[in-house]
């Protein structure tokens, strides 16, 4: 009877013992996974930023772990990009980034905006050749992109041309869908060109710079228009 009594004394024991470690087991658990890790200096190739249902919102990547881009949920074929910044949105796009990037010869970063379901429309550029026509532009840029000829679209024609190899047809296929209106224009540069020139630098909807506002690197002001045949337009 008396060693029952010390068995049965030995469980009560173990079971208190036992609900204690496993109360402090989820008080730690709880504390940890509530708290903010701070860290001095961490090294890392890559880093994804994801909503609490794992969506991906931001990747901050070095150049051989960067993101090749993503559209409808889709990520694009691999692809060489420079590190930085590449920003998702809810629909599974990218929709802007900040990459950067350098060599002997050239170095350039890029702060870019996308148009939804297209490709970048607005962009801070900074874009250096140190070759032997050594040149230097940055500033904004924009474009306009038409709203029916999506980024899908964009990238099965490129496919279609890369397959048929054939530079002419290509030249063709082009030339209809500028016809078309299906094709980026430039529109808009503020900054300093690469012979010099700071101003602004307008283009029409066709992409035909059409007015020059500017200071040259003479110091001499600049207003030109320009017609659409490219010649000093009548004042």
């Amino acid at each position: 009877m008396e060693k029952l009594i010390r068995e049965v004394r030995m469980l009560k024991i173990y079971a208190a013992s036992l609900t204690i470690a496993f109360v402090l087991l989820f008080l730690l658990a709880f504390k940890s996974s509530n708290e903010h890790q701070r860290f001095e200096e961490i090294d890392v190739e890559r880093i994804n930023i994801v909503e609490k249902d794992g969506t991906l919102k931001m990747t901050i990547s070095n150049k051989k772990r960067q993101h090749p881009g993503m559209f409808n949920n889709k990520d694009l074929k691999p692809r060489e990009r420079e590190a930085g910044l590449i920003f998702f949105n809810e629909l599974g796009d990218e929709c802007g980034g900040l990459v950067y990037g350098a060599d002997e010869r050239e170095s350039g970063m890029v702060y870019s905006f996308d148009q939804r379901n297209t490709d970048q429309i607005m962009q801070l550029q900074y874009l250096e050749d140190a070759g032997d026509k050594k040149s230097r532009t940055y500033g904004l840029k924009l474009w306009d992109r038409p709203d029916n000829f999506p980024m899908e679209e964009i990238m099965k024609f490129e496919d279609s041309l890369k397959r048929l190899n054939d530079p002419v047809a290509s030249k063709k296929a082009y030339a209809k869908l500028r016809q078309e209106g299906k094709l980026t224009s430039e529109r808009f540069f503020a900054g300093k060109t690469s012979n010099g020139d700071v101003g602004l630098f307008i283009r029409d909807d066709k992409g035909r710079l059409r007015l020059k506002i500017y200071v040259d690197k003479n110091n001499q002001t600049h207003i030109e228009n320009i017609d659409e045949k490219g010649q000093p337009a009548a004042h």
